[in-house]
């Protein structure tokens, strides 16, 4: 029953939650009381979430298939006591966990600034005396006092509200602070149109309220986010899961292989001992060791380009993963939007004015739509701009080159329309000094100021609120000239119905002719001889790039769907200008509301889901379902946010983007990207990021496994025909690693292709590779096998010794990678159609790698390091040669598949 009770505090009278709570409403609870509540419900913080152990993290890095193999063959050296072959096989195992593990050891915070963004204080009735206390010491049960300025220490069933506003954006989506009551509501009601309740973590914006805390700590609705964000589990991207599978499944080959050379060569009566070191040496030139370390630092360096356009990447596989993006779903407020509202059009009964610019920037112009009068001349539209500059309890501040505001966005919006118009806020209430107010009240809905005009000594009631509550007290209007004229209320009301049809929230004004010297401003409420002034209609605008971002995706083949707390009207107007909705759209339903969302089993929101492009006032929980709704359906999705609502469906999408500039720590602690600059559009460049070093990738692994398989090959050849090994273990390592290094990490600076932004996304189902990848791989590792394998025993054959003829052929494979690394910029175009010369970077790798490679040759150190030996110019000609002909093979290779691809469209 408690827990039912504690869900649904909204549909209790105030003074049955006192009585459930068992609280005085007026003195509070003693301080008796206040002990034991204490010790049974604790403190109201967020529990942390238990980080995990370092250690384990470290040890989690050599839970990986291919590691197996590598820690197996190094205990086989170490056994044999082959000293440098164990040396680097177990040099490369640290690497490679060292790297991952620095990587993976960024833990997660969101749980901590969650909590932190509970620690305030506040002020309490206790045993009838107020007391400002640590929030953290609150327990349900509690009498709170909260004012303008104050954070919500808890979750709160308001009591007494007088013009209470309070900020729920970070919370529930809604772009404007939310006028509180304290009358009962009726149950079910979603969490943004609990208006007799403030939770915690929120921000008063204006008024004051005493209420009764109801939750605390976990139990709290941000409580219940945390929860949400740490059962939300993290799912692994399509890199890493195809680098699994494909892991695996090499796994498996490599085993085989290897036990086959080793029977194999048993069979022949080779012995025990050299089959051990050929089954050693297939399987460490069988196993890339160099791409685990050369994926992460090529994912890293996209996280650096990335963070040049705007975007920090928090978890390096979110880099790829933005690149698989099939759909985003993007919170509105702040993400799509500015989140400051903006006064877009102003109705007089003598015509209507739109206003451009958008934000709080004064900078923009007012202009007629309909009337034939220039703004500037129309003294009704001036007066109503006036009225809501001084009809206004807030402040705009310039503060480093942006616009701040000190009070409520809607009143910021009033007076940046103002500045349009030329009218100067400060100069303007300095001219005409307040004597008077009657605050805003949501039984009213109205808020009214009096002002002196000192010029002519005579004073005036300027009022503000909803439009039926003003113009039900007004009987005139002014005209251009600002003469009077009566007031027609069925059109006020029309064009009122229309503003608000377009998604915008009006506000009607109005003032007093000038009062007796026995009049007050209280009077106003009983009177009905006030002006009309106008109608002021604003919204939260959508961000200048938005439009274009949101084609951009469409081109891309990327869903853009938005999930907001805020109104299901204000949603779609937002989605129809930025092109989420098709305005012509008619054959399905693109808008749901989160109560619809609630009705609806797993199957129908699946559908819906897929089909839908607006989810209005919905929450966290909904929020979580619809990104878990997308991936059943294996889409990658990419879910952006800003407020706290946000954090359990940032956490459990395939990648999470926060705003970093507007964003909540929460937001930012639990997203895998933050956007510098709040901006969507930077998603974009994000997106093509991602798609960019995915392509790369794909080209180093195309680039570097036909090596692998060509030294397996070699290995293999070499065990079947009974002959001595071509090449040795360590010669194997020192291959993989420096070429992956030197040579296969220069695709990581490959400029984009051209067409990236026109292809649709890669289906995340398919294998990583296709079969013409998979024909290539096999094609160069043949070539190597016929180049390595080929050469070595020809030098065999004229009597070289071993380590020279084993030169010859380690040169063969690292000879045949330098010229295949061209061949892989483009894995469908000619490297001469992409430019030779647009990656210098290649070229600088190759010049490194071929230096290194003479020293390997000529050096006596690593001549006895290695076992390699100097070799003749003859033998040069030979590599070079073999080394060019598989360049100009995979050319007419890739020519023919073009030619075949032109047929067939």
């Amino acid at each position: 029953m408690e827990t039912l009770i504690s869900r649904h505090w909204h549909a209790i009278p105030a003074a049955d939650v006192g009585r459930f709570l068992d609280s005085d409403l007026d003195i509070g609870l003693d301080q008796f009381e206040v002990r034991r509540r204490q010790e049974h419900f604790g403190l109201n913080i967020i529990t942390p979430k238990k980080r995990k152990n370092l250690l384990l993290l470290f040890l989690q890095q050599f839970h990986q298939p291919l590691v197996y193999i590598l820690i197996a063959a190094a205990l086989v050296t170490l056994i044999m006591q082959e000293w440098v072959e164990s040396s680097f096989i177990i040099g490369v195992i640290l690497i490679n966990a060292v790297i991952s593990f620095l990587q993976e050891s960024k833990a997660v915070a969101a749980i901590e600034a969650l909590a932190q963004s509970m620690e305030t204080e506040t002020t309490v009735i206790r045993s009838g005396k107020q007391e400002r206390v640590n929030a953290a010491v609150l327990i349900p049960g509690d009498i709170v006092l909260l004012q303008s300025g104050d954070k919500v220490p808890a979750d709160v069933r308001l009591i007494e509200v007088r013009t209470l506003r309070v900020d729920e954006s970070t919370l529930t989506g809604e772009s404007v602070p939310v006028d509180k009551q304290s009358d009962a509501l009726e149950s079910g009601l979603p969490l943004a149109d609990r208006i007799n309740m403030a939770y915690a973590s929120t921000l008063v914006t204006n008024g004051r309220a005493t209420g009764i805390v109801t939750a605390t700590g976990d139990k709290t609705e941000v409580g219940r986010i945390s929860q949400l964000i740490s059962s939300a589990t993290e799912l692994q991207t399509p890199l890493t899961r195809k680098i699994g599978q494909f892991s695996r499944y090499l796994l498996v080959v490599i085993l085989i292989l290897a036990a086959l050379t080793f029977f194999v060569g048993l069979w022949r009566g080779e012995p025990l001992i050299d089959m051990f070191l050929a089954a050693v040496a297939l399987a460490v030139g069988a196993i890339p060791e160099g791409m685990p370390a050369a994926i992460t630092i090529m994912l890293a360096m996209g996280v650096s380009r990335m963070a040049k356009r705007q975007a920090i990447i928090r978890k390096l596989p979110a880099v790829e993963t933005l690149g698989s993006t099939t759909v985003i779903c993007s919170d509105k407020t702040g993400t799509l939007t500015r989140n400051e509202m903006t006064v877009q059009k102003i109705y007089t009964p003598q015509g209507s004015f739109a206003v451009d610019g958008s934000g709080y920037s004064p900078s923009g112009k007012i202009t007629p739509i309909e009337a034939k009068d220039s703004a500037t001349d129309s003294l009704a539209m001036r007066e109503c701009l006036i009225c809501g500059v001084l009809c206004n309890d807030s402040r705009l501040l310039h503060q480093e080159d942006r616009w701040e505001i000190n009070g409520d966005p809607t009143e910021a919006a009033l007076i940046a329309a103002a500045a349009k118009a030329g009218i100067d806020a400060d100069r303007l209430r300095a001219d005409y000094p307040r004597k008077d107010e009657i605050p805003f009240d949501s039984d009213r809905q109205y808020m009214a100021t009096l002002h002196l005009n000192p010029d002519t000594g005579q004073r005036y009631v300027y009022l503000k609120g909803a439009v039926e509550t003003v113009i039900e007290r007004c009987t005139s209007a002014l005209s251009i000239n600002g003469e009077s004229l009566d007031l027609d209320h069925s059109s006020v009301s029309s064009a009122a119905a229309d503003l608000a049809a377009e998604g915008l929230r009006v506000l009607a004004f109005a003032k007093s002719k000038p009062l007796q010297s026995d009049q007050e401003i209280d009077q106003v409420h009983d009177r009905k001889d006030l002006i009309f002034l106008g109608l002021q209609a604003m919204m939260d605008p959508p961000r200048d790039n938005s439009h274009q971002a949101v084609a951009i995706c469409h081109q891309a083949g990327i869903k853009v769907k938005m999930i907001t707390g805020d109104h299901a009207l204000t949603a779609e107007t937002i989605a129809k200008q930025i092109g989420i909705v098709d305005q012509s759209e008619e054959d399905h339903r693109t808008v749901f509301q989160g109560r619809e969302m609630t009705a609806m089993n797993d199957e129908e929101l699946i559908e819906v889901a897929q089909n839908a492009a607006v989810f209005a006032r919905v929450s966290p929980e909904q929020k979580l379902r619809l990104v878990e709704a997308l991936q059943e359906k294996s889409n990658v999705v990419a879910m952006t946010g800003d407020g706290v609502n946000d954090a359990p469906a940032l956490r459990k999408a395939n990648i999470g983007v926060a705003m970093g500039d507007k964003g909540t720590e929460v937001a930012k602690e639990a997203a895998d990207m933050v956007l510098l600059d709040d901006n969507f559009a930077t998603i974009v460049a994000a997106v093509e990021e991602g798609r960019s070093v995915f392509d790369n990738l794909i080209k180093f692994i195309v680039w570097t496994l036909p090596t692998n398989l060509g030294e397996g090959l070699v290995i293999l050849a070499a065990v079947f025909a009974g002959v001595t090994l071509p090449i040795l273990p360590i010669q194997i390592l020192w291959i993989n690693m420096s070429t992956a290094v030197l040579l296969g990490l220069m695709l990581a600076f490959e400029p984009r292709e051209s067409d990236i932004m026109e292809r649709a996304p890669r289906d995340p189902t398919l294998p990583m590779l296709t079969g013409e990848m998979i024909f290539r791989i096999f094609f160069v590792g043949f070539l190597m096998l016929v180049g390595g394998f080929g050469l070595f025993e020809w030098a065999e054959l004229r009597g070289v010794e071993i380590d020279r003829a084993r030169t010859i052929a380690v040169n063969v494979f690292i000879f045949i990678e330098i010229f295949y690394l061209f061949n892989s910029r483009s894995l469908s175009n000619s490297v001469f159609r992409i430019g030779l010369f647009t990656n210098p970077w290649a070229f600088a790798g190759v010049a490194v790698m071929i230096v290194l490679q003479i020293l390997y040759t000529y050096l006596p150190q690593a001549n006895r390091i290695f076992q390699s030996a100097p070799i003749g110019w003859f033998d040069w000609l030979k590599i070079l040669l073999f080394a060019s002909l598989v360049f100009v093979l995979v050319e007419f290779e890739k020519g023919l598949r073009r030619r075949r691809t032109r047929k067939k469209s």
